[in-house]
């Protein structure tokens, strides 16, 4: 059997490719570029960036930095090469910018326009890794699509796949994965689900990798240096208006730099003194304006999400109790789920939750179990949001 391996350049997917190819796999490495950091200004002036194919290029030796905290930069794709090579494996670089910037960049920026906080490293799953590639891997015969993700997949007796938790809770990544559909897990491997990060690391040290010591990567790759609102600027060639905080009762505060440098939760970097700690409460798009108040005014138990994947392909019961996580970090927590209609459910916690914001991930576990999720269109007390 042959397998595709997404390779990042990272330690994870290279000890996954070993792992196959210890079970008997052909494998065939795959980096995609999606982003450089030179391609800055061709991504704002809309050039279309050209498809190209590296196959079978396995030299190569350590190219990256230690204090880079991204992916997809040339040093990742030297990594990548350099591991396949070592492993004896045909090496793919595969160019999809233009898709990226397509279904992951225009979104990032769109959203935040619209007072939303987008999780681009889930698009980049949903249309990147598990979509374009999968075809990919479709064309080169391979049964599998490989990743390093610390995530389980299971078959049930009926024959139906479950997407499970990893067995190290520090290092599960089931949350960037909801919206994996039946089909999908059925061609998609996971080898690392049951492993501990330093299992992976003894392994890559024990293969003499060249990435062995490398860092995880934790930036968003196109925001290497975590200014959102700089990328955003460059991407659209935009100015974006000054405009007032407010508290929520309306009264004036200070002053804004624009929407898009602010997100709910937010305390650090807005400029303005004031006798307490005040924090990112809303965002009123409509007026351009910032709504700031106390801690406590960021808690609310309702979370309504839309664009959903149930994995069983089957909707879920309302009746019983679930877990939910409303942001990658958080630990789930109880609650239960509500119908409002065929596109639209609600997730009601049973304690009120801190920061629901619209944009981020809703995701549903029974247990160590995925149930599916979707996109936090709004929360109990959204000023954007008209209730049912």
């Amino acid at each position: 059997m042959k397998a595709l391996i997404a390779m990042s350049g990272g330690v994870d997917s290279s000890v996954a490719a070993k792992l196959m190819k210890d079970k008997g796999y052909e494998c065939i490495g795959a980096t995609m570029r999606l982003y450089d950091r030179e391609d800055d200004e061709l991504y704002a002036s809309g050039a279309k960036l050209t498809d190209t194919s590296v196959d079978g290029d396995t030299g190569g030796s350590c190219a990256y930095r230690k204090d880079c905290r991204t992916c997809c930069s040339e040093g990742d794709v030297a990594d990548a090469r350099a591991v396949a090579g070592k492993l004896d494996m045909l090496f793919h670089t595969l160019n999809y910018k233009d898709e990226f910037k397509e279904k992951v960049i225009d979104k990032f920026t769109d959203s935040y326009e619209r007072g939303i906080t987008p999780n681009p490293c889930i698009d980049c799953n949903r249309y990147l890794k598990f979509d374009i590639l999968l075809k990919k891997a479709r064309e080169l015969g391979c049964e599998k699509v490989v990743t390093g993700h610390y995530a389980r997949i299971e078959q049930s007796p009926d024959g139906s796949y479950l997407l499970k938790k990893a067995t190290d809770p520090d290092k599960d990544q089931s949350y960037v994965l909801y919206m994996l559909t039946q089909e999908q897990l059925s061609h998609i491997e996971f080898p690392l689900g049951d492993m501990c990060k330093s299992d992976t690391r003894q392994i890559a040290d024990r293969e003499a990798f060249v990435n062995s010591d490398k860092p995880d990567s934790q930036d968003i790759c196109f925001v290497p240096d975590g200014d959102y609102g700089a990328v955003i600027c460059r991407y659209t060639g935009r100015d974006y208006k000054e405009g007032d905080f407010a508290d929520k009762d309306g009264n004036v505060l200070g002053r804004h730099r624009g929407i898009i440098y602010y997100t709910l939760g937010q305390r650090k970097g807005l400029g303005i003194s004031a006798d307490r700690p005040l924090y990112v409460t809303g965002i009123d798009v409509k007026n351009n304006r910032v709504i700031l108040g106390d801690n406590e005014d960021l808690f609310a138990r309702e979370a309504e999400f839309n664009d959903i994947n149930w994995i069983s392909g089957e909707e879920p019961d309302c009746g019983k109790q679930y877990f939910a996580k409303a942001r990658y970090r958080q630990k789930e927590q109880p609650g239960h789920l509500k119908k409002m209609d065929d596109e639209t459910y609600v997730f009601i916690f049973d304690e009120p939750q801190r920061a629901i914001t619209p944009g981020q991930s809703l995701v549903v576990y029974d247990g160590d179990i995925v149930v599916g999720g979707g996109t936090i269109i709004g929360y109990e007390g959204d000023m954007n949001k008209t209730r049912i």
